[in-house]
């Protein structure tokens, strides 16, 4: 497949079936690439459960990404107290890796995150996903805390990342 970015479309509504499917797509990769049992699926579909019930569309913001009809990657941003916004769920299928999909979720992210004038972000993660530590830390966020685990069925380190908007605007 010769993809790029420009073959990707990215909306922020939901559609019959997308939680279903953004739940599924979580559960099936991450058991296929890092061994995760099923209690992550239930896990992320808690948090979607979570975050539509509490959806204020002036605070919380979420990207889903399509290509020929199919969701290819997804990222939301739900708000927090203390004017805390916490980035979840980010996820890109393999084969849409490497074309500056996630850079761009980054980006939109971001943008959003300094359009409402949040004070602080954060997120956790685990310490298997490098790549995406790494694109964080691009954006700002610094690993904060580590704390063992075994919440997804196996042993691990979940990862608490987070940012600190100062006085940038």
């Amino acid at each position: 497949m010769n993809l790029n970015l420009n073959d990707i479309g990215i909306r922020n509504t939901f559609l019959p079936g997308d939680i279903g499917y953004i739940i599924h797509l979580h559960g099936h990769l991450y058991a296929a690439e890092y061994n995760y049992g099923i209690e992550f699926e239930i896990y992320v579909a808690e948090g979607l459960l979570d975050f539509y019930t509490r959806f204020d569309p002036g605070k919380d913001r979420f990207w889903i990404c399509e290509h020929d009809n199919k969701i290819v990657g997804f990222l939301l941003l739900m708000h927090r107290e203390n004017n805390a916004a916490q980035l979840r769920y980010f996820l890109i299928h393999p084969d849409y890796r490497g074309i500056g999909l996630g850079k761009k979720l980054m980006e939109l992210f971001m943008q959003f995150f300094y359009e409402r004038k949040y004070t602080s972000g954060y997120l956790w993660t685990t310490h298997e996903l490098e790549a995406a530590a790494s694109l964080y830390t691009r954006h700002g966020f610094k690993l904060t805390k580590e704390v063992e685990s075994t919440a997804f069925g196996k042993p691990l380190r979940e990862q608490k990342y987070e940012l600190n908007a100062g006085n940038e605007s």
